[in-house]
């Protein structure tokens, strides 16, 4: 599977600047994998203000502890504080964002007037980002934002390529923009089904994600009868700009956002790899730069839904939303991640995540390219006991690698169904 095909755009060349890659981060481990694997930044929750209420949400302990993880890579974390907050939502306010400031945290990322009217006041160590669920469009907006002293805009969704040039035009300001991960079928986010079928609301961390689950199609009052297999869903295909990564930068966009906080640690670690070896291979000589296909394919072993580019070239048509039961993008397990690694001997210890045995092919992955495809020899446990296969959650396990692996390296293998 690919992404669309689209025309480079043809805007003013902008002073190149490169740009932070944001990743998001569920929880802790996930944090650490995406500064390892090459983010700038992370996004994360915190047990309050948030629009994933069912994410790995940090504790202000956590996040003393992703700081200074983050430290170490040079690295920021950011917190999203980006519910609409109803009257009962207040009390507390101001102490909550005294204490991400005493945390260390760099921004919080905000779309109620009365969270980012408090931050300004009450914790100005805090950078307020302007959240995309309050849907900017428009330079006006944006110069609005700015004039209220915020230093970034997270822009909709619903932005286009031209818009964002038009913005940067007329505004000094940081953009953020989304180039990778899950699209809302509602405009930025502004959903009431989750709130009208569960009663979760959507603008309060609780969505339920409605636009994905299977319906019935109904003629003149009565259920069509269609096959369980036919049963349709109106969520809306994936965003993916990894073909598009010059149109981006030359665009002037800041800061490149992939969404996430919900997924799991391979794909975290995945995406972020990948686009972290995209720009840097740009900055490294735009003039010669070319878009990889194991790039591409990367991006496909961690895909979950269909791509396409989003708004950043045209509207999205119903060929960009998925209708009928799609098979998986990408057929392929995260099975382990190495925890160390015996030079002299090229043993592996493996922490176990999936299935896996002796005799599978597998895949080792980690920063800055690398990558290697080998069949698995033999198993062993730490006790030294050959095993067949490594069965049970964060086994420990030990095994002969082709080439040499380091500690926070990936394994991945492809599914298999009999197992």
């Amino acid at each position: 599977m690919t992404t669309q095909t689209k025309p480079r755009f043809q805007g003013k060349r902008n002073k190149l600047a490169k740009p932070e890659l944001l990743a998001p981060a569920g929880n802790l481990e996930k944090l650490k994998f995406a500064v390892h694997y090459g983010a700038d930044a992370v996004y994360i929750g915190g047990q309050k203000y948030g629009l994933r209420s069912n994410a790995g949400n940090f504790s202000f302990e956590e996040m003393k502890e992703a700081v200074q993880f983050a430290d170490r890579y040079g690295a920021k974390v950011f917190v999203a504080t980006n519910i609409y907050a109803h009257n009962e939502d207040i009390a507390g306010l101001a102490d909550y964002l005294r204490e991400l400031q005493d945390a260390g945290i760099a921004a919080i990322i905000a779309a109620d007037p009365i969270i980012i009217e408090t931050a300004l006041r009450e914790a100005p160590g805090l950078e307020v980002h302007l959240s995309t669920q309050q849907s900017t469009l428009n330079y006006q907006a944006v110069q609005f934002w700015k004039d209220e002293g915020l230093p970034r805009v997270v822009l909709a969704r619903e932005t286009s390529l031209e818009e964002i040039a038009d913005i940067k035009a007329h505004v000094d300001i940081e953009i953020e923009a989304f180039i990778h991960g899950a699209m809302c079928s509602s405009f930025s986010g502004r959903c009431v089904l989750s709130n009208h079928f569960t009663d979760r609301d959507s603008n309060r961390g609780g969505c339920s994600q409605s636009c994905r689950w299977k319906y019935d199609l109904f003629v003149d009052d009565e259920v069509a009868g269609l096959a369980e297999q036919d049963k349709f869903t109106m969520g809306s295909k994936d965003l993916c700009m990894i073909d598009h990564l010059p149109d981006l930068i030359e665009v002037g966009v800041d800061s490149f956002k992939i969404e996430g906080r919900m997924k799991s640690l391979h794909y975290v670690a995945t995406v972020v790899n990948v686009y972290r070896q995209a720009i840097d291979a740009y900055f490294a000589d735009p003039e010669q730069y070319v878009l990889q296909p194991q790039w591409i394919e990367e991006i496909n072993k961690a895909a979950n839904r269909p791509l396409n580019t989003g708004f950043f070239y045209d509207t999205p048509g119903a060929e960009d939303h998925i209708y009928e039961p799609e098979e998986k993008a990408a057929p392929y397990d995260f099975a382990g991640v190495v925890t160390d690694y015996d030079e002299a001997a090229g043993i592996a210890t493996v922490q176990q995540r999936n299935y896996f045995k002796a005799g599978q092919e597998v895949e080792f992955f980690g920063p800055n390219g690398t990558f290697f495809r080998q069949t698995i020899d033999s198993l062993m446990n730490e006790a030294g006991e050959v095993l067949d296969a490594a069965r049970h959650p964060l086994q420990r396990i030990k095994l002969r690698t082709e080439h040499p692996v380091k500690p926070m390296d990936m394994m991945r293998k492809k599914m298999d169904r009999s197992s």
